[in-house]
């Protein structure tokens, strides 16, 4: 259909992404080491809930060290899809659909296999030099994150993860060859992947094991902290380099809440919860822990370890970009749920995907003007999309219109937001291969343009093939979203 709000810039970028962790595999290849990614195992048997229930959960320092050698489960993501080596014809896929624009991760356990490495693996170097330049030959325009949920294992085991200042000179060191190697060829770099899930998904955020820490929430905050602090440094960094167009962001995953009801009770514990979302993009653009969060965190007994020079450091650099993955929107009532990051409740009014995460384009729209009006910088959509169970027929067709249903419905309010002033430059839709799922590590849960022939347990035959919705992004493409 035509949209009704197609107001893209002439140069858009229109693409996708994807994670290392998620579709890279070969963990046994070129001198890997293990992340966090690499120790969840696919729990068969399990319903979506539970499933989703446990990765909120986190992980026990216990079972950290017993999935590291455990051989009774699967562990999807060490396989991924095997993008390590199949990289040049997957973007030989995205090249066909038009993208101008691909996002993906760079595998820190793979660069510094320990995290603490003297030296980085320079065979690993080597290998995502070529991919980079790939991708430039196909007129891809390269979205880099330093880290996505791939903390290498020792950091967890050797310094208790995330919230150990040690860990900041190690990512410093690990962002500085980053920007060395491929400065010149990347213009977009994601420091943090999500940084604001670190209550949701504090395992893979920040490699902190549940037990690890008498004061768990307090050990969260604090690596978040010490990321922001690791993120202004490569920023500060970036720009001793003097390269044109090099631009260090930050993203979080929209975390914005709608009210349950017209209740003033109901309206400002909603703005509360959003203001403390807010608070993680508000000390990386303004440079200062807004007063709201430091009362939330005395409120709290999170008590952090925060020097003056961090804080000179984070004000005499904020980033330079926003990016936001977008994928639901939730609710809050005051009868029901307490002011702290996970008090929310499904919204009665919106259809669920089989995960039940609400599908709400509106809600898109809502939170890039919110974002947009607080800070006026540039935002990357840095992942949008809808997982479904797919079916491959018998003629190796997948029809998705549920998928294709989903998506234009979010372009035309990306569209939409920008026609109000938002200064969105990118478009990334999440998988556009399918890749494992991050918060559930299933292959069932797709999320492509592309159909993946391999199952939850890594059965299958590995080959690619184009669903409905590939045709339909192609398009989308080609006519900067007039048609969708």
């Amino acid at each position: 259909m035509q949209n009704q709000y197609a107001y893209f810039p002439k140069d858009f970028l229109w693409g996708g992404a994807q994670a290392a962790s998620q579709a890279d595999g070969a963990y046994l290849e070129d001198g890997k080491g293990l992340n966090s990614s690499d120790v969840q195992p696919f729990l068969k048997g399990l319903s979506n809930e539970e499933i989703q229930e446990i990765e909120s959960e986190g992980m026990t320092l216990e079972k950290v060290r017993k999935n590291i050698n455990d051989k009774s489960h699967y562990y999807p993501k060490r396989y991924g899809i095997n993008f390590y080596r199949t990289y040049e014809s997957d973007i030989d896929l995205l090249s066909e659909m038009g993208f101008k624009t691909f996002r993906t991760s760079l595998d820190w356990s793979r660069i510094f296999p320990n995290g603490d490495d003297e030296e980085p693996n320079v065979e690993a170097l080597e290998h995502y030099s070529k991919m980079i330049d790939y991708m430039v030959k196909k007129g891809i325009e390269p979205i880099i994150t330093m880290n996505h949920y791939e903390t290498p294992i020792n950091i967890t085991l050797k310094y208790g993860g995330w919230p150990n200042k040690k860990v900041i000179p190690m990512f410093e060191k690990f962002g500085k060859i980053l920007l060395d190697w491929f400065g010149k060829k990347v213009k977009y770099w994601i420091v943090v992947n999500q940084i604001n899930m670190v209550q949701v998904e504090p395992w893979l955020s920040v490699g902190v094991a549940i037990d690890q820490y008498e004061n768990l929430d307090e050990a969260l905050y604090q690596s978040t902290h010490n990321q922001m602090v690791a993120a202004a440094w490569i920023k500060k960094y970036a720009k001793s380099l003097n390269i044109p167009n090099l631009n260090i962001g930050t993203m979080v995953a929209d975390g914005t809440v709608f009210p349950a009801t017209g209740k003033p009770s109901d309206v400002v514990l909603a703005m509360q919860q959003n203001r403390m979302q807010y608070m993680f993009t508000d000390v990386q653009f303004r440079g200062a822990y807004p007063k709201f969060a430091q009362n939330y965190f005395e409120e709290h007994q999170v008590h952090l370890d925060i020097t003056s020079q961090e804080m000179e450091l984070i004000k005499n650099n904020p980033m330079d970009f926003l990016g936001i993955s977008y994928y639901y929107s939730k609710m809050v009532d005051a009868t029901k749920n307490r002011y702290e990051a996970n008090g929310t409740l499904p919204n009665p009014y919106l259809k669920t995907s089989p995960w039940g995460w609400a599908i709400d384009p509106e809600g898109f729209y809502n939170t890039l003007s919110q974002y947009a009006d607080r800070y006026g910088k540039p935002i990357i959509i840095a992942e949008n999309g809808i997982g479904m169970y797919d079916e491959l027929t018998e003629d190796k067709k997948v029809h998705d219109e549920y998928r294709t249903e989903y998506l234009s419905q979010h372009i035309e309010q990306l569209g939409r937001a920008i026609h109000d002033g938002a200064n969105v430059i990118a478009y990334c839709a999440w998988g556009p291969i399918d890749i494992v799922s991050c918060s559930s590590q299933q292959m069932s849960k797709r999320y492509g343009f592309v159909y993946v022939d391999l199952d939850d347990e890594g059965n299958g035959s590995g080959v690619r093939y184009k669903k409905d919705s590939f045709y339909w992004y192609q398009k989308v493409i080609s006519t900067n979203g007039d048609e969708i």
